[in-house]
């Protein structure tokens, strides 16, 4: 009788935790078969492709051969190496930190404009919705004629102030900086809608209590909006950056990644390499390339973000 007493109590904890663990197991496998659909379609389209081109980076093939040859390191020493890649990536960063940037400026711009109750004013939104759901050929097809310099309307528009336009997307000075406003105008709409979640998150207690206290409308936007806004603005940075990154159907349609290669970005890059000169393991060391470079962007923005984010 002894014995049963010091055990009992441990048999009973014992077929507590028994039972828990049928409870969690239970309510487990439903959520793992509710999630079983995203991580498949997650690793069969994002993941394996990376993990295939970090293994095509280290081969030789052409397409034609029937089996890659190991080349170890050599396809990075290729790229390196040469100095078109250095001019595109230098072509990358100018792309990216312009359009970033103007996004930001435009689209918080556009939202701080936009966050007001007026009639009609969903109309407006709306509007600066459209040119993010027009498909970008059909966007750079249009910017084209814009950029025209004899028929373009830019142009034209400049004559009339008696200013020669230049030659835009011909031109080794205009053309980065043309394909630059084309993207600032589809991108902003997205991003100032993001903005503007962020902004009517903001509760009105804080503007009012700022306001009673004497606090200019520019003196709310500093010290009252900004701050509270820079969890969204952290997000649009990094979305827009990894957008930026992945730009190719203008530069395609529009430029071809001339003239001189001046318009020519990682992607159009990698796109040269492995469908136009067959060097798959070359286009796939450039994409590791760039992976590298975004996770540390974003490794980089995550630990500034403790100073400047404001949960």
């Amino acid at each position: 009788m002894q014995e049963m007493k010091v055990t009992s109590p441990q048999l009973a904890g014992v077929a507590r935790q028994s039972r828990l663990r049928r409870k969690l197991r239970a309510e487990w496998l439903p959520a793992y078969l509710c999630l079983l659909p995203a991580l498949v379609v997650i690793s069969v389209f994002s993941l394996f492709p990376v993990v295939y081109s970090l293994r095509l980076s280290l081969y030789r093939w052409d397409f034609i051969a029937p089996q890659p040859e190991f080349v170890g390191l050599r396809n990075f020493e290729r790229i390196f190496g040469s100095d078109q890649f250095w001019q595109v990536m230098r072509n990358t960063l100018v792309f990216s930190g312009g359009t970033v940037a103007l996004i930001v400026v435009f689209a918080l711009a556009l939202a701080l404009f936009l966050d007001v109750k007026l009639r009609g004013i969903a109309f407006f939104r709306a509007l600066y919705f459209i040119p993010h759901l027009t498909p970008m050929v059909a966007i750079a097809t249009l910017w084209m004629f814009l950029y025209d310099p004899l028929d373009g309307l830019i142009n034209q528009t400049l004559g009339l102030f008696g200013i020669p336009g230049p030659e835009w997307l011909q031109s080794t000075t205009w053309a980065m900086p043309a394909l630059i406003v084309m993207k600032v105008w589809k991108a902003t709409g997205y991003y100032t809608v993001l903005f503007l979640a962020g902004l009517q998150s903001i509760p009105n207690d804080l503007h009012e209590a700022a306001r009673v206290d004497g606090a200019s409308l520019l003196q709310r936007i500093r010290h009252v909006t900004l701050p509270l806004l820079s969890p969204m603005t952290f997000f649009v940075i990094v979305v827009a950056v990894i957008g930026s990154f992945q730009d190719f159907d203008q530069i395609f349609v529009m430029t071809r990644g001339g003239p001189v290669n001046t318009t020519s970005v990682l992607v159009y890059y990698l796109y040269e390499q492995g469908f136009q000169n067959y060097r798959v393991g070359v286009a796939s060391a450039i994409a590791v390339v760039m992976l590298v470079l975004l996770v540390t962007f974003t490794a980089i923005q995550m630990w500034i973000s403790r100073r400047w984010v404001h949960y």
